[in-house]
């Protein structure tokens, strides 16, 4: 796939996702410094139904299959398995990050916080679809290439509304890519960032 015609993708199949999350999507012409999905387990996301980069319209719109044998179930909790309600908010960070890639932006992302979370429902392991709408209420892109976005997303499993997140927030960063793990180098001890270095 050419980085053109990546960047007119409205719908991504799992294979397009995990090829970017292990690097491998990328054809010849895309920027070196793409960021990518994090790799299973932590992929909370199989597919994306619909991208909009439309300024007056932009959305994002993504499923996750349950599987009866995912990670989380096997310990959270002992006798009660339950999605954890932190790996929805994840998968929102995710399609944020996803949404500034796709929309050519450059850089490692990084969650940067939400606003209110309310969680008045549960997925448990005979669910089948989890699904993630977000409207995206500010994306901007910077001289640098690098970008802040802001979205705020509806939860839904098997159909029913179970999670409002708001103003999520994801900004994309240069140079605090961590590629020679496990061996150490300057980036790989956390320190303080702020969106200002976006």
């Amino acid at each position: 796939m050419k980085y053109s015609q990546f960047l007119q993708k409205t719908s991504f199949n799992q294979a397009e996702l995990l090829g970017l999350a292990h690097g491998s999507l990328q054809g010849e012409d895309f920027p070196s410094d793409l960021g990518r999905l994090p790799t299973p387990p932590m992929l909370m996301i199989d597919r994306i139904i619909n991208i909009s980069r439309d300024p007056a319209a932009r959305k994002i719109v993504a499923e996750q299959d349950v599987r009866l044998d995912a990670w989380f179930f096997q310990c959270h909790f002992l006798s009660d398995p339950v999605q954890p309600g932190c790996l929805g908010v994840d998968a929102v960070w995710q399609l944020l990050g996803f949404y500034c890639v796709a929309s050519g932006a450059l850089g490692t992302g990084r969650a940067l916080g939400s606003k209110e979370i309310g969680f008045f429902g549960q997925i448990r392991p005979h669910n089948k679809i989890v699904r993630y709408e977000i409207d995206i209420r500010k994306y901007q892109q910077f001289s640098t290439g690098n970008a802040m976005i802001v979205g705020s997303a509806k939860v839904f499993v098997d159909g029913e509304h179970i999670y409002d997140i708001r103003d999520a927030k994801v900004g994309t960063f240069d140079k605090i890519r961590y590629d020679n793990y496990p061996f150490a180098n300057p980036n790989a001890i956390g320190k303080a960032t702020s969106a200002s270095d976006a």
